[in-house]
């Protein structure tokens, strides 16, 4: 594929949004940490910019990766969430703590690039099949139909045996060829015709042919028959427009049908030959499990509704091109997928190198440059390209430094944003703005149940004033007190919500104090809180 077609072909997902915009999305899910939004918003606006230019100049730009640097808790993977969300691109988050170095047990780091390949082919994949998926649910909706009454399907074609042409002798005549010594030949002429109703003349040049009381009767027959089972194809007809319409009020959704589900195992591709040893087994039990069972199929009863699900993802299947899915995922991966790498500070190297648990993580990072600068990872979907896939690193650097991580690899991340520690003020905020906030979260919850809380606003701001004091005692973990907080006030009354229900409670300081203070009386909180 060209460069020019290959730049044409990438679509941009989501619409078109300002560095200011994608902030303001953002700020409704995530609280303060203003200049890691900036820097996101710059590198994903930049990212719709490249691909607006010439195939040439789009591959000397390359993505400004990002280290982002903060103690726990204070965003860092929801940004990089959020932000692939808004772009609609394939993301994965991974944790640097988990790959080793060449020649140690334990993954390699082109794995994360074949696990965001991954990703990107099931989204784009998805993507496709919602666009089929009103025939798919039509053909679905045939197939149930079949399997409810079997034998009203399409009509099949006439199986009796063609009618032969009807023979009648017309006379006799006699031949005295020339210079046959006197002698002469007798034969007998015939009519050959096709019965009336099959004859490829015109009807008003058909040909009479004598009675023949055996063909009438034969005919008589044969049109009793057709007209048996039109009658007989008009009450299928009639009973299977009546089970489509029960089909799709629900009123047969627990009636069970025998269902042939297919088991058919993928060959996996030559791609994975370079995989890590968890690639290498499922390749081989890919290989074993195709060679052995080839494509089976596995009858199972179950009921319409569940059996209409596995039905609209086979049609699904049928009518997508796996191809053109495989060809669209890799693409996107390529020019517009997010790696988020947590934890990068657990590999930097403190002091002096030796051995203990510090002898990889220098290996570590020298299997992440290559990829970070730009190399081709051989997946079961074809070779992928790293040069321009966005990579943001996270780390809280609190017993190590950026500067610790080796030259080369922290020249391949020249955007370095300090995310804030969060307080008093930042916790109510997180409290009540944004749309997942947990006092809503909590709140829809327990009306599951039929119980009614209300927040009060004093309360709110004791929470609060709560985590911020038990941060500052013990380990500092960001909003992720909040939830520690959240589950100790409320846990005795999601216990008893469906024995109390329904009811109005209101979270008032008094409430609080009386669930909370007596833990945070407790010098040893860390039995109690997180």
């Amino acid at each position: 594929m060209s460069e020019d077609k290959k730049s044409e072909s990438v679509r941009i997902p989501q619409k078109e949004l300002s560095p200011r915009e994608i902030v303001a999305e953002l700020d409704k899910y995530i609280v303060g940490q203003k200049k890691a939004k900036r820097a996101v918003a710059v590198a994903l606006r930049n990212r719709i910019r490249r691909l607006k230019l010439d195939p040439e100049m789009q591959e000397d730009i390359a993505p400004k990766n990002i280290l982002m640097i903060g103690p726990t808790g204070v965003g860092k993977t929801e940004i990089a969430r959020r932000l692939a969300k808004l772009a609609g691109s394939p993301f994965i988050k991974v944790e640097a703590t988990k790959y080793t170095e060449v020649g140690y047990v334990g993954r390699d780091v082109e794995s994360m690039i074949r696990d965001l390949m991954a990703m990107g082919f099931q989204m784009v994949k998805q993507e496709m099949q919602d666009m089929v998926k009103v025939e798919a649910v039509k053909r679905a909706e045939e197939a149930l139909l079949d399997l409810l009454l079997p034998g009203t399907g399409k009509k099949h074609a006439e199986t009796k045996p063609a009618r032969r042409p009807m023979v009648w002798p017309v006379g006799s005549f006699s031949i005295n060829p020339p210079n046959g010594n006197g002698s002469s030949i007798m034969g007998t002429a015939i009519q050959v015709g096709i019965p009336i109703g099959h004859s490829r003349k015109n009807h008003d040049e058909t040909p009479q042919f004598p009675e023949n009381e055996e063909a009438e009767d034969a005919e008589d027959a044969d049109t009793a028959e057709a007209e048996d089972v039109e009658e007989n194809d008009h009450s299928q007809d009639e009973t299977r427009e009546k089970f489509r319409a029960m089909l799709r009020d629900g009123k047969l959704e627990d009636k069970l049908v025998e269902l042939s589900v297919s088991q058919n195992p993928q060959m996996p591709s030559l791609g994975m030959m370079g995989g890590s040893m968890e690639d290498l087994e499922s390749m081989i039990s890919g290989v074993i499990g195709a060679a052995v069972g080839g494509n089976m199929e596995k009858k199972k009863l179950l009921p319409v509704k569940r059996a209409r699900e596995i039905l609209i993802n086979e049609e699904s299947e049928k009518l997508i091109d796996r191809e053109r899915v495989t060809d669209e995922a890799r693409q996107r991966v390529e020019q517009t997928g997010i790696v988020f790498i947590d934890e990068i500070d657990k590999i930097a190297v403190r002091g002096e190198r030796g051995g203990g648990p510090d002898v990889s993580r220098e290996g570590v990072q020298r299997d992440i440059l290559p990829i970070v600068e730009g190399a081709t990872v051989n997946t079961r979907w074809g070779p992928v390209n790293t040069d321009h896939i966005l990579f943001i690193a996270a780390g809280a650097f609190n017993i190590s430094k950026p500067s610790d991580l080796i030259p080369e690899l922290q020249g391949r991340f020249p955007l370095r944003v300090e995310l804030d520690s969060l307080g008093k003020e930042d916790f109510l905020r997180i409290l009540t703005e944004p749309k997942n906030a947990l006092t809503k979260q909590y709140r829809e919850l327990l009306a599951t149940e039929g119980i009614e809380i209300d927040f009060k606003e004093e309360a709110i701001e004791s929470l609060a004033a709560l985590a911020a004091e038990v941060n500052a005692h013990l380990e500092n973990i960001g909003a992720r007190r909040l939830h520690t907080i959240m589950e100790a006030l409320l846990e005795e009354l999601s216990f008893d919500a469906p024995d109390i229900a329904p009811a109005k409670i209101p979270i008032t300081t008094g409430y609080v104090n009386e669930k909370l203070n007596d833990l945070v009386k407790d010098q040893d909180l860390g039995r109690y809180i997180l």
